[in-house]
């Protein structure tokens, strides 16, 4: 955010039920976004042009009637973390109105609680599900203002792009998202990763149950981040499928909090 592009903050109608969907369907995709967070944490070098999550804020808590309820400001947290429960981040805006948060504070989140979420590669923005139905209602000088003014490419307001289409991009775009991918597939990243953690895993039997300070296995960041190949080959290895990271969570219940099917299929096996 800069000072001649303003901090973007918006307050949206609770009654409308457009925005009501958008934010449903933002919560409901949003393990894509985690998805591709949890690949470009890998990489040497970066992909994402950003990467971000909106949440509501209140300097109150809410009333008992319209006349009760504070103002709520959607804001933009970057530096995004998610532990199967709570989004967190750092706040990019500075508040129109609120009172209690400021840019730059952190902040934690419910995953039930977001509004939305994006990711940009190249300048195309992936998700915007609220931002893209504002852009649906803007005529096509506003539109283009506000596209100018973030400048990103949002594309068809109409149509939300989830991950990136099939053999699009150029040089380290293509070579990671040039297999053919739906929005149900492994991450074209995921088969090369799993052949290389095989080769890790033969050289070092230990890698596959190490924990980080916060308790979590390689095996609970792949079921997080839905990796199907890389969970296979970790529990090919031997790696505890009930190992419990320091706040409490299991591999399958980390990949049931974002609905990864085949991840919970793979961790049930006995």
């Amino acid at each position: 955010m800069t000072e001649s592009h303003p901090s973007r903050v918006f307050m949206f109608d609770n009654n409308d039920p457009e925005m009501q969907r958008a934010y449903e369907n933002a919560r409901t995709a949003f393990r894509f976004f985690w998805r591709e967070i949890a690949w470009e944490r890998r990489r040497i070098v970066p992909a994402l042009d950003l990467a971000c999550v909106k949440a509501p804020f209140s300097d109150g808590e809410q009333g008992t009637s319209e006349e009760d309820t504070p103002d709520v400001e959607h804001m933009w947290l970057s530096d995004v973390d998610f532990d199967g429960l709570f989004v967190s981040g750092v706040l990019l805006n500075s508040p129109n109105w609120l009172k209690t948060v400021k840019e730059g504070d952190s902040a934690q989140i419910p995953l039930s609680q977001i509004s939305d979420w994006m990711y940009a590669i190249d300048g195309e923005v992936f998700g915007a599900y609220t931002v893209n139905l504002l852009r649906s209602r803007m005529g096509p000088q506003e539109r283009q203002e506000h596209d100018a003014a973030w400048g990103l490419k949002f594309g068809d307001p109409t149509r939300i792009r989830v991950t990136p289409a099939p053999n699009t991009g150029t040089g380290l775009l293509k070579r990671w998202f040039g297999k053919r991918q739906t929005d149900t597939d492994e991450h074209p990243m995921s088969e090369g990763m799993a052949s290389k953690l095989k080769m890790q895993l033969k050289k070092d039997p230990s890698f596959a149950d190490a924990r980080d300070d916060r308790g979590w296995s390689v095996l609970h960041q792949e079921s997080l981040a839905g990796n199907v190949a890389t969970v296979a080959v970790l529990l090919e290895a031997g790696a505890d499928r009930n190992a419990v990271t320091n706040h409490g969570m299991t591999p399958i219940q980390l990949a049931s909090s974002l609905g990864w099917d085949k991840v919970i299929e793979l961790l049930s096996r006995q």
